[in-house]
Parts: C-alpha cells; sequence; structure tokens
C-alpha cells in the first residue's frame, strides 16, 4: 500500500534571508535580493549583479569555523539549511533518538557542485603545477559532497542520491524521495538542493551563452513575464526539505506543514539550453503531478510558483505549459507568480527553495508577488500576481522547475488537514 508523506522540516539560505522566517517576510514584502556583486571584481565581466547570500555566519547555523574553511560554500550552504530543517522537523536518529538511521535518507543535488574549489584549484594548476593542489579537491568538489556532509552529520544511513539535472536539480530531489517514502523503502529523507556559483568563471560562462540579463539597474533585473526581460540574474543559496511518511509523523506529534501528493518529471528533447517552445513536454510534468495530487478545477484553489526565469523563451513556453497541462480555463484561475523576480535564480537550489515558498502560501493562504512585473509581457497572459501578495485560501500548490538539458520537473503539495 503506498504511504502519504508529508513535509515536517524547511531550511533556507537565500539572497532574500538566511532561514524561513525571514525569507517569508521578505518575499510577501516584495524585497529584492539582487544587488552588484561584492564577492569579487566585476570589471571584466559583462555582468556585475547577482543575488548573493548576505550577513551568512556559518556559527549561527551550527556550522564550526573549521568545517566552513575546508568546505566549498555549496556544502556549507547545504548543512546550514539542513540543520534549520532538520530541527523544525524534530527528528532524531543518533542512539536512543526517534527515527531508525537506516530508514532517514538525504536527497541533495547540486546543478554545478564544488565551482569555487574547482575555479582555485584549477588556477593553483596553470599557475603552480600539480603539487600545490589540495588533498581536499576531489572531496570538496564533487557535487554529491554536499548530499555526504548532510548524512554524515544526521547520521542517515538510509536511501542517499545526488541528482543533477540543472535547474531542476532540487525538485527531482524532492519528487524523487516522496517516490522512495510514498513506496516504503524510507521513513523520511532530507531533500533539496545548495548552489554557489556566483564565481567570476560561472558569471562569464553563462553570459556568454546569452543566458544573464545585462540590466544595469539590479533592482530591476530579474523580470518574470515582463515585456522588457532580457535573461535571468544568477544566485545561490539552498533550500532543504523533511519529507516524512505520514504515520511516522503522526506517531511522534510532529507539525506537518503540507503533504506532497503529486510529482511530474519529462525530458524536452529538443535543445541543450533552450525550453521546448510550444511547452508540450513541460505541460506533460505539470500534468502529471496535478493528475496524483487529484487537482479539480472546480472545487480546488491552486498557486503556481513558477520556474518564471525572465528569458523570453522560458516564460513564453511556461505560460503555455500551464494552459497545455490544466486547460485554458483553469489556468487562468490559478494564482501565479515567479518569485525569482526577488530572489534571482539559485539554480540547482531553485526549486528547493520555490517548494518552500510554495508550501508557506498554502500554509499561510497567501500568494507572494512577481515584483517588477510594470509591463506585462502579452504572451504570458496569466495572472502572476503582480507587485502585491494577495490573500486567497488555497489547497493545492505546485512548483515546477525546467533544467538546461531540458530537464523538467514539479512537485504538487496539498494544505495540511
Amino acid at each position: 500500500m503506498d504511504k502519504r508523506v508529508v513535509v515536517t522540516g524547511m531550511g533556507v539560505i537565500s539572497p532574500v534571508g538566511n532561514n524561513v522566517a525571514d525569507f517569508w517576510k521578505n518575499l510577501l514584502d516584495g524585497v529584492c535580493g539582487i544587488d552588484f556583486i561584492k564577492a569579487f571584481p566585476t570589471e571584466d565581466l559583462p555582468v556585475k549583479i547577482a543575488g548573493e547570500v548576505k550577513d551568512f555566519n556559518p556559527a549561527e547555523h551550527g556550522i564550526e569555523p573549521a568545517f566552513a574553511r575546508k568546505q566549498d560554500k555549496f556544502t556549507v550552504y547545504a548543512v546550514a539549511a539542513a540543520n534549520e530543517a532538520m530541527k523544525q522537523a524534530g527528528l532524531d536518529s543518533k542512539e536512543g533518538g526517534n527515527i531508525d538511521p537506516f530508514r532517514l535518507g538525504v536527497y541533495v543535488g547540486s546543478g554545478i557542485g564544488g565551482f569555487t574549489t574547482q575555479y582555485r584549484e584549477t588556477e593553483k594548476m596553470i599557475k603552480d603545477g600539480a603539487k600545490w593542489i589540495s588533498p581536499l579537491f576531489i572531496p570538496t568538489m564533487i557535487s554529491n559532497i554536499a548530499a555526504g556532509n548532510v548524512a554524515i552529520r544526521n547520521n542517515a544511513c538510509g536511501p542517499s542520491l545526488d541528482i543533477v539535472t540543472a535547474c531542476a536539480t532540487s525538485t527531482h530531489a524532492i519528487g524523487e524521495a516522496y517516490r522512495a517514502i510514498k513506496h516504503g523503502y524510507a521513513d523520511a529523507i532530507i531533500a533539496g538542493g545548495s548552489e554557489a556559483a556566483t564565481i567570476p568563471l560561472g558569471i562569464a560562462g553563462f553570459a556568454n551563452a546569452k543566458a544573464l540579463s545585462k540590466a544595469e539597474d539590479p533592482k530591476y533585473a530579474s523580470l518574470p513575464f515582463n515585456l522588457n526581460r532580457g535573461g535571468f540574474v544568477m544566485a545561490e543559496g539552498a533550500g532543504m526539505i523533511v519529507l516524512e511518511e505520514y504515520e511516522h509523523a503522526k506517531a511522534r506529534g510532529a507539525e506537518i506543514f503540507a503533504e506532497v501528493v503529486g510529482y511530474g518529471n519529462t525530458n524536452d528533447a529538443h535543445h541543450v539550453t533552450a525550453p521546448r517552445p510550444d511547452g508540450v513536454t513541460q505541460a506533460k510534468a505539470i500534468e502529471m503531478a496535478l493528475a496524483e495530487a487529484g487537482y479539480d478545477g472546480e472545487k480546488d484553489t491552486l498557486y503556481i510558483n513558477a520556474h518564471g526565469t525572465g528569458t523570453h523563451l522560458n516564460d513564453a513556453s511556461e505560460t503555455a505549459a500551464f494552459k497545455l497541462a490544466m486547460g485554458e480555463e483553469n489556468a487562468r484561475k490559478a494564482h501565479i507568480s515567479s518569485t525569482k523576480s526577488m530572489t534571482g535564480h539559485m539554480l540547482g537550489a531553485a526549486g528547493a527553495v520555490e517548494s518552500i515558498a510554495s508550501i508557506l502560501a498554502l500554509k499561510n493562504g497567501i500568494v507572494p508577488p512577481t515584483i517588477n512585473l510594470d509591463t506585462p509581457d502579452p504572451e504570458c497572459d496569466l495572472n502572476y500576481t503582480p507587485n502585491k501578495p494577495e490573500k486567497v485560501n488555497l489547497t493545492i500548490a505546485i512548483s515546477d522547475s525546467l533544467g538546461f538539458g531540458g530537464h523538467n520537473g514539479c512537485v504538487a503539495f496539498r494544505k495540511a488537514e
């Protein structure tokens, strides 16, 4: 028999807040976390803005200085977000704890992994030679090491995966974790993603691929569904969700924030970077998640946290996908927003962070806005919640993600009852 799966913990490190409470307040207040890059000189770069994590102190997140010094930022962010999520969930797999360590898993991914480490050590190799490469280079750079460190800290000996599907990474991590619990392979899984690719090489690479906004005003740069949009804005951070089998959570009296009820996973099979223009394959992932969730257009009030990157092709094809997935009438009734308008695009962390926004929207009955939506694109003609949050009694929410390589993912949540 299939198990029910619920959310019992959440954790966030983001450009608009380094915990769930601050993140949510700033989303509702329309705070833009995008600014001029402070971490490194940008004089020779074609893009000088990003959504950087601000005022991050590892010690405030239970991370020792020695660990923070030795690890890549993407791992430190992942551990910080996982610490918050596990503390909120109240799970403990150590001796005498409330979960069997072999029934606690970790599905944590990254689109790129230890990019800062790779960049630094490559520079050393070119300038100084092989003998100067750190012995920690490989176990700091590989993209699965965030999952490994989260597992070590939480004594999580159960199923463990590092999913890498570019910008759909953490949506797929949550979806696959949901299936693992649903089908009985674990009682709880820490699922999400982390990214710290805002480095000179990352900026140059994405900019030269014509993906990034070259806006000079950082507060008017990430413009999902806006006629003036010109590309996405790079961002960094981490999002983690504790998924737990319903009866297990209920037995220990855990607070339940939402129920995970659907998941869709498809590929465009079209182009390495551009989404399929007609939205057919993206729509199928959304349709699968909604069908499994038992979505009823007559009875349900739906919130969609859109991928909404602010690139011309993404926003237009995603609008088409919403209409194909649920029909024109239901698509027009849906409450939609892109929180990337405030956070920028957190790549492999985006799906988990946006799933948290979806869960909070459901729980609190408030749809966060798409800021800077002052000139809607006629091609993007749905209700994208321009500029101000909206109070709505929501019953179901989905978060969809579309990644380079054609990877599409969508997860669905229902309001906790």
